[in-house]
């Protein structure tokens, strides 16, 4: 990862362990990284969590989000609410490539009952370090999702 984003980080209890390890790894790396919760693994609600990062990248607090919870599909749900927001359960690199690619997506989701964790690293990486493609058929395919 050569670029030094700035990254909101969320997650639930089942997601708490990697949310740890992600956030050591790329500060190691130099990014900025703002951890929303929870502090600990204690039982929570994932929405809360979701809604905090969604949020920071809505109003451009962070340039993209990371989230984590047992499958990251309730994540995403809650992060594709909110404005500006696309959000994508990866749990493979090449996902984490295409939705960068075609979706631009901003928000990465990741289960961490169902994603080994050299996995999930590989699919960070590939997550951060991809630019969207552009060109006019994705351009008009992401603004149609903004409306």
């Amino acid at each position: 990862m050569s670029t030094h984003t700035s990254i909101a980080i969320g997650s639930d209890h089942a997601g708490f362990e990697y949310k740890r390890r992600i956030i050591e790894l790329l500060r190691s790396q130099g990014h900025d990284v703002r951890d929303l919760g929870p502090a600990d693994a204690s039982s929570t609600d994932y929405p809360d969590w979701g809604h905090a990062v969604a949020q920071a990248v809505s109003t451009g607090e962070a340039t993209m989000g990371i989230l984590i919870c047992g499958t990251g599909i309730g994540m995403s749900i809650v992060a594709n609410k909110h404005t500006g927001v696309r959000a994508a359960v990866c749990e493979s690199v090449t996902a984490a490539r295409l939705s960068r690619q075609h979706n631009d997506a901003n928000v990465l989701c990741i289960g961490e009952r169902l994603t080994g964790w050299e996995q999930a690293l590989d699919i960070v990486s590939t997550f951060l370090s991809t630019k969207f493609d552009g060109g006019e058929r994705h351009v008009r395919r992401v603004r149609k999702l903004e409306r």
